[in-house]
Formats: structure tokens, C-alpha cells, sequence
């Protein structure tokens, strides 16, 4: 019998989904999801990477589950370290796709959802940095 997924991975599913949507919405062209790379040490996942006005876009995606009481920033955990992760982890897909001189930028998303209304709560950070 299948196991069923932790809740963590279904609400993080759930807000790559709904990023994804979100990111069409807006023209973005999604190029692949839960990009990682294939040989060496595991450098870690990027949730979304895209094509808007030319330029490649690497989304990482942060999802939280709310009540109305609650104050959460899901974007607050993307630290240094994970900065760093991204940037590695980006510089090997751009490698791969020979496409080092393209121009790209790194952008976070949010996403709460709130479980007592049902509804999602999208936040897009643009150049997240450099």
C-alpha cells in the first residue's frame, strides 16, 4: 500500500502549483521544476525555473499553512545559505543548457494558504538578489 506524503510535501506541491499558475498568469514560460543536478554532490533543487522577457527566471517557491491568527512570512527562510545553494545550483543548470551568457535572475514566491477560507496568498519577490 502506498505511504502517504508528510503534510510538508503535499503544501509544498500544493504552492509549486499554484506558483506555477500564478507565473503563466503573469507570461512567464515554465521551463522545467524541481530542477537538481544529475552527477556529483547533490547541490539542491530549484522549485521553478522560467522564461520571461528573455530572461531566465529561478523561482524558489516557500509555502505555509495559515488560520487567520497567524503572521507568517514564508519568504523569511530563504537565508544565505540557500542563496548560495541557488546560485550553485543555477550556475550548473545554465552550464548544462549552454546558456551562461544568457541574462537571469533569482525571484521567491509565498505562498499562505489559509485553511479556514480555502484560499491561496501569492506574494512574488522579484531579484531576490544579484
Amino acid at each position: 500500500m502506498p505511504q502517504e506524503k508528510p503534510k510538508n510535501l503535499k503544501i509544498g506541491a500544493f504552492g509549486e502549483e499554484v506558483a506555477c499558475r500564478y507565473l503563466r498568469a503573469k507570461g512567464y514560460k515554465i521551463l522545467e521544476r524541481n530542477f537538481t543536478n544529475t552527477e556529483g554532490i547533490r547541490l539542491g533543487e530549484i522549485d521553478i525555473i522560467a522564461l520571461y522577457k528573455g530572461k531566465i527566471v529561478f523561482v524558489e517557491v516557500k509555502t505555509r499553512t495559515v488560520t487567520k491568527n497567524d503572521n507568517l512570512i514564508p519568504e523569511s527562510n530563504i537565508n544565505k545559505e540557500k542563496l548560495k545553494k541557488l546560485s550553485k545550483i543555477a550556475g550548473v543548470y545554465l552550464r548544462q543548457r549552454k546558456k551562461q551568457s544568457a541574462e537571469y535572475q533569482f525571484d521567491a514566491i509565498s505562498v499562505l494558504y489559509n485553511e479556514d477560507e480555502k484560499k491561496a496568498l501569492v506574494k512574488h519577490l522579484e531579484s531576490i538578489f544579484i
